[in-house]
């Protein structure tokens, strides 16, 4: 049984939460986000609270049911506070700029790499500090993997593109005789 789906979700001031049909909104201001349970579990709003409960007592009703309430207070937690990644480019020559909606980033290849900001998210530099921010904390993560992926740090020097709570193992280079 899931421990995650028994927890009530508790809506905090400024966050508007409804259920439509199979559909649970999540509002705040003109932004808005929506989880679809195609009718997996049960849900209700009281008391300030999104209760969700099981449909069946079968194995995968009861994996929906936690995943459904994850992914409800996901919604909630990044409309009412939002998330946020931080990357660190190290690197002689690598930087990176915002222009427009778009980050271009010099990673030492022979051209710089063009990267269009995705919709809802928000990327800011500071020095070599690439700030990742969003309301959906999937698009957050994978817009932040796919900077990553561009050069993903490597374990002689640590260059490369990397997270700044990440810690790279570094290799001993060759010795010589």
């Amino acid at each position: 049984m899931s421990r995650i789906g028994k927890q009530p979700i508790a809506i905090p001031s400024g966050v508007e939460v409804t259920v439509d049909g199979t559909a649970i909104v999540v509002k705040k201001g003109n932004k808005s986000s929506t989880v679809e349970t195609h009718g997996r579990v049960d849900v209700e709003i009281a008391e300030g609270k999104v209760v969700f409960s099981r449909k069946g007592e079968d194995k995968e009703s009861s994996a929906f049911w936690g995943t459904y309430r994850a992914l409800t207070n996901n919604a909630i937690v990044g409309l009412a506070e939002g998330y946020k990644k931080s990357l660190e480019i190290n690197g002689v020559g690598y930087r990176a700029a915002v222009k427009g909606k778009v980050l271009e980033l010099q990673l030492g290849y022979s051209h710089p790499i063009e990267f269009d900001i995705p919709e809802g998210i928000e990327i800011s530099v500071d020095k070599n500090i690439v700030n990742v921010e969003g309301a959906d904390k999937q698009q957050v993560g994978q817009t932040a993997a796919i900077i990553r992926g561009f050069r993903k740090p490597e374990p002689y020097k640590g260059k490369g593109v990397k997270y700044t709570d990440e810690h790279i193992v570094r290799k001993a280079g060759k010795t010589a005789k």
